[in-house]
């Protein structure tokens, strides 16, 4: 399957969670798209509890199958807790850095903005949105896209950083200081019902 590229809100309240981490897309509307979406939903099969977890991490990073797929066997092979591991390598992507740091407001547009190549990693020019940072890395805007207005409304648009990511005002520049704790990811997610689901 593909990335899927249409409405975010309708994908988050089909899912019942906030893809987009603002709870903005379920606030108003707090029940399932279509004509009978506030009607009663059916119980859940362990099987589909388990996929409806993989989907709602899947939508939330904007990854297709095979990418999410290919991070969780990678995450695998990494000493540690498997869930946590795989949520570590979702959090090292650069587009998602991106996006934490402030340099766009969804996660959706931080992967746009590296495409077009505004984005450096340790002063070199990366592109490639699913490429995986280490703690250390300083990620910046590029000279020619400094005065970018939606850089400048994404940046003040921000309330809070995450504590696992720094950034310096006068470069443009953020660095990942380290990988994120599990205390410090979305609550919501039971990243054990996805290792379950690919482990069946």
């Amino acid at each position: 399957m593909s990335r899927y590229t249409g409405p975010s809100y309708r994908k988050s309240r089909r899912l019942g969670f906030s893809t987009l981490e603002t709870g903005k897309d379920i606030a108003k509307r707090p029940f399932a798209p279509g004509q009978h979406g506030n009607k009663r939903a059916k119980k859940l099969s362990n099987y589909g509890v388990q996929l409806q977890e993989k989907q709602k991490v899947r939508f939330m990073y904007g990854l297709s199958e095979k990418q999410f797929h290919t991070l969780f066997l990678k995450a695998g092979k990494q000493k540690g807790v498997h869930g946590e591991n795989f949520l570590k390598l979702l959090e090292s992507r650069l587009d998602n850095l991106v996006y934490r740091i402030g340099f766009a407001t969804t996660r959706k547009g931080a992967r746009q903005f590296v495409n077009h190549g505004h984005v450096t990693v340790n002063g070199k020019k990366v592109d490639i949105p699913s490429y995986q940072c280490k703690p250390g890395d300083v990620i910046a805007i590029k000279e020619n896209a400094k005065e970018m207005a939606i850089v400048k409304s994404s940046l003040e648009a921000l309330n809070k950083r995450v504590e696992f990511v720094t950034y310096d005002e006068s470069k443009m520049a953020g660095t990942y200081v380290r990988y994120p704790e599990r205390s410090e990811l979305n609550a919501d997610i039971n990243e054990s019902l996805i290792v379950e689901f690919y482990n069946r």
